[in-house]
């Protein structure tokens, strides 16, 4: 315990905004951290970062595949909210947290948006709101009376208004992440070498409008229903895209340098292409809908066949494509658990740690809906046995993420993605 209060009354030039009895120079980083002088809570809330949002994302995404899982008992829906409901909770403790940072530390507010490796994390906050919104679809139409939740009722109109608000700020908000994390110090560049598939969070979240896109179309009038689609295409296209220019440097990362040593972001990779099977196939359920409704003579449909047979052939056309992305989505994933079982060097908790469960939430949905589409009941099995996989993880990685708090392996000087 000496040697740890020596090197603190060394610390010569602690970060802006800090307590000076906060431990940040290199000798007490390699001080085993219970070794270390105990620190207030409000000091630790200098290393609370956005990445802490991976925890609702994962948590979020529980509760959507319970709700959507195929294979149900009774009071499955009751577990799916209350977790759901939790989730809400912790969303907001998480969000306080921050803002408390920020306000604690003002100079930790610019650092967030310019520092790499946390800059990296700031879009999680917006991934939450996509998962909250495709939960509140999903429980709305389960537990609210039908006028709140039929067609043109109160849910509907807020959930379109809500993506709509949801599409222009994650539009305007990835190419502003991108730039500067473009354009920051060449010191704080990120590196080749060190690439990992997080390089894609910052487009993840408009990417995610086409997912929640197909989540309320159906709860949509015909006339609405278009528009909103139509944009959610144009975002999972936008999204699955610039992951696709990224997989090639992520690649050809893996082949030069080898594996990372933090394994569990290596499942981010499986997200896009997850993601985006699971929304072309819920979008184009409810083309046929739309297109006889909307037919008329006034229509672009006008003069092109029978609305019903285009409707099914779009509808078989984005299935077609479901699968080609399924199948990319597979690969990424055995490719991650491969390089997990052959072990981890960097066996310590980090809130990465969250990647084990949600990038493969998206793999779970885009198995529920190909297994509808194709009325394959072992494709809906496997969903199934996926939901029951994916809970267990996210209780045990909840349980380690208490313990990385409690233990001082998390939120401490030197140990979260504010300490480069």
């Amino acid at each position: 315990m000496s040697a740890s209060t020596t090197t603190n009354s060394n610390n010569s030039k602690p970060e802006t905004g800090s307590i000076t009895s906060v431990p940040a120079t290199p000798q007490l980083r390699r001080i085993p951290t219970y070794l270390q002088p105990n620190l207030p809570w409000r000091e630790r809330l200098l290393h609370f970062t956005f990445a802490w949002y991976t925890v609702t994302m994962s948590t979020s995404g529980i509760a959507l595949i319970i709700a959507l899982t195929p294979h149900r008992f009774p009071g499955l829906s009751t577990i799916g909210l209350i977790i759901f409901l939790l989730d809400l909770l912790v969303f907001l403790l998480i969000t306080v947290a921050i803002l408390l940072r920020f306000i604690l530390y003002s100079r930790t507010l610019r650092r967030a948006f310019t520092r790499p490796t946390e800059a990296l994390f700031v879009p999680t906050f917006f991934l939450s709101i996509a998962a909250i919104l495709s939960n509140v679809a999903e429980y709305g139409a389960l537990y609210l009376n039908d006028e709140t939740s039929a067609r043109g009722g109160a849910l509907s109109k807020f959930l379109a208004a809500a993506f709509w608000v949801y599409l222009g700020v994650t539009f305007i908000f990835s190419v502003f992440q991108y730039h500067l994390i473009f354009s920051v110090r060449e010191e704080r560049r990120l590196t080749v070498s060190a690439m990992t598939p997080a390089w894609i969070l910052p487009i993840f979240p408009v990417m995610l409008a086409g997912t929640l896109a197909g989540a309320i179309s159906k709860s949509q009038e015909p006339e609405d229903a278009v528009g909103i689609l139509c944009a959610g295409l144009a975002a999972q296209g936008l999204g699955m895209f610039v992951s696709i220019f990224f997989y090639s440097t992520y690649l050809s990362r893996l082949m030069a340098f080898g594996l990372p040593a933090q394994r569990p972001g290596m499942f981010i990779a499986v997200g896009p292409p997850s993601f985006t099977c699971a929304a072309l196939v819920a979008m184009a359920s409810d083309m046929p809908r739309i297109m006889t409704s909307t037919a008329g003579e006034a229509s672009v449909l006008a003069g092109l066949g029978d609305p019903a047979t285009m409707g099914a052939g779009v509808r078989l056309l984005a299935i077609n494509v479901a699968v080609f992305f399924w199948g990319l989505s597979f690969w990424f994933f055995a490719s991650a658990a491969a390089a997990v079982v052959a072990g981890m060097p960097d066996s310590k908790f980090h809130l990465s740690w969250w990647s084990f469960v949600f990038p493969n939430v998206g793999f779970a949905i885009a198995s529920m809906r190909l297994g509808e589409a194709l009325g394959s009941e072992g494709v809906l099995w496997l969903s199934s046995v996926m939901t029951v996989g994916l809970f267990l993880a996210w209780g045990f990685i909840g349980f380690r993420c208490v313990r990385a708090v409690v233990k001082r392996e998390i939120v401490w000087p030197g140990h979260d993605e504010d300490s480069d």
